[in-house]
């Protein structure tokens, strides 16, 4: 099959590269000329594990094209996906002005039938929306299809080639039946494809990343809760997963959630329901703890420094927002060293792939090391802010000569407590008891 991918991001990009391992012949659409130039020439523009792989052979096998000409995408493809930004609006709702202004130029310049794909994350009734801005320009029959992504970064060309399932939103059958042969090759073990109305699909990728939200800040609350009353965390967690009603996923305490779905989703849908003048109490409450959550740590790191952060020297672990991923969007690292920084620490940091995304929002006033341990060199205390697998068993004697003082404040509980004891550090981390 022929398909159009118009938006290069993290989400087109797999999605178009994915579609072209398939066999199918793709060519991806981006209004940037240097960033589609790059991909011309085999540069994948982020870091997502195993793309290179597949971008780079789906190249060679002339399968996976670029460009700049929205004209030349809509000629070649009989299935378009809009993989558009949805940034949030400053009332917290979904901006769709990306996916509208697309849509008023494929309406202007179709000439046969087209499945035009929401694959962007989109607010119920965003179908509706993208149809009549076509169909008030068109001169030929097409279809608009909600078609959901549920890509974990870091683990997105696994979740795209290996889906727990596909989410079709669609009134057409020809539409229908097309998307179906398009997805086959993915869902041969027997995971379904779901066929569903547009609104219906349109809000079960908002409902589905909501939820996981409020399982992660429901945990962080218990989390804070046994620190205030001696129990610890990771006994509660094995207690509570190991029910199968619950399940063992996203059951992990730390200092919040970030990235570039979680606390986007979860506003926009918020913001949804007030537009129908109905109030999610449970998304308020997670949007409110979340935010508190991020910087947790801060008051802990002031007392053991003597409140005074004034040119303390304090090492950051991990930028991103999750680890396997260079996106630092919402990370809480960010929250975290803004607010080391205003009260007068001096940071260094390190991370395996997001520390040029961070330069470029802070600059020079981090100072960006070579290694893991290079950053924590003549530091006051670690603060651990994303669990890279690179960080879950350091050495700790070497460590522990590097800084100025044994301290471990971990927002990610990588480490056994008895263990760092053992060691003799000062380990704080998150829900469980304080060694010093």
């Amino acid at each position: 099959m022929k398909i159009t991918v118009v938006g290069t991001g993290y989400v087109g990009l797999v999605t178009g590269t994915c579609l072209a391992e398939t066999g199918n012949e793709v060519i991806c659409v981006d209004i940037d000329a240097e960033k589609v130039s790059k991909m011309q020439n085999g540069v994948v523009p982020i870091y997502e594990p195993h793309l290179d792989v597949l971008f780079e052979r789906n190249i060679k096998a002339d399968r996976l094209k670029f460009t700049t000409s929205l004209d030349e995408g809509l000629v070649f493809g009989e299935i378009i996906f809009l993989a558009l930004p949805t940034p949030e609006d400053e009332d917290g709702s979904a901006d769709l002005s990306y996916v509208l202004n697309v849509s008023e130029e494929i309406g202007k310049k179709i000439q046969s039938y087209k499945v035009i794909v929401d694959k962007s994350t989109v607010p119920v009734g965003t179908a509706e929306k993208v149809h009549a801005v076509i169909a008030a320009n068109a001169s030929c029959d097409f279809d608009v299809v909600s078609n959901p992504e549920f890509l974990r970064e870091g683990f997105a060309v696994d979740d795209f080639l290996k889906p727990e399932r596909i989410i079709i939103g669609s009134s057409s059958d020809k539409a229908t039946k097309l998307m179906q042969r398009l997805y086959s090759p993915f869902v041969r073990s027997g995971n379904p494809i779901i066929v569903m109305d547009e609104k219906s699909a349109e809000l079960t990728k908002y409902a589905a990343n909501s939820f996981l939200a409020t399982k992660i800040t429901f945990m962080n609350e218990i989390a804070n809760y046994c620190e205030k009353v001696g129990a610890d965390v990771d006994k509660v967690r094995a207690g509570m997963g190991s029910d199968s009603r619950i399940g063992k996923r996203f059951l992990f305490p730390g200092i919040g959630y970030g990235g570039s779905c979680f606390p986007k989703d979860v506003k926009a849908l918020r913001k949804a329901g007030k537009d129908k003048d109905y109030d999610f109490k449970i998304l308020e409450s997670v949007i409110k703890v979340n935010d508190a959550q991020k910087t947790v740590l801060l008051p802990k790191i002031e007392a053991y420094l003597g409140n005074n952060l004034t040119g303390k020297k304090i090492a950051v672990w991990g930028l991103a927002f999750k680890p396997e991923t260079d996106d630092i969007r919402e990370a809480p690292s960010i929250y975290m060293m803004k607010a080391l920084l205003e009260k007068g620490a001096e940071l260094t940091v390190f991370d395996p792939e997001a520390m040029p995304n961070i330069k470029k929002s802070f600059g020079n006033t981090l100072t960006y090391a070579d290694s893991m341990y290079g950053a924590t060199e003549g530091a006051d205390a670690l603060l651990i802010c994303t669990e890279w697998s690179i960080f879950r068993t350091p050495n700790f004697q070497k460590l522990k000569g590097l800084l100025n003082q044994p301290a471990i404040f971990d927002g990610r509980n990588l480490y056994n407590t008895e263990d760092l004891q053992a060691e003799g550090f000062t380990y704080i981390s998150i829900g469980r008891k304080e060694i010093n």
